[in-house]
């Protein structure tokens, strides 16, 4: 099981206090959704199309240093 407290993204970027840094740990948790499941890690996941799509344009823009 796996829980947080609530808490808006404005207020978690604030908190880690770098927001390079928050876009980075997303992108990489973003991949790890389709590599984990493809390495039979864990379920499949559905990633929506915008959400895909956001993650190759980050990617793209550099955020890359916590991708496979």
């Amino acid at each position: 099981m796996c829980a947080s407290r609530p808490l808006p993204l404005d207020d978690y970027v604030e908190s880690i206090g770098d927001v390079d840094r928050v876009i980075n740990m997303l992108v990489g948790d973003t991949q790890r959704i389709t590599v984990y499941a493809e390495r039979g890690f864990d379920v499949r996941q559905e990633i929506p199309s915008r959400v895909s799509e956001a993650y190759d344009r980050l990617v793209q823009a550099g955020f890359r240093e916590r991708i496979l």
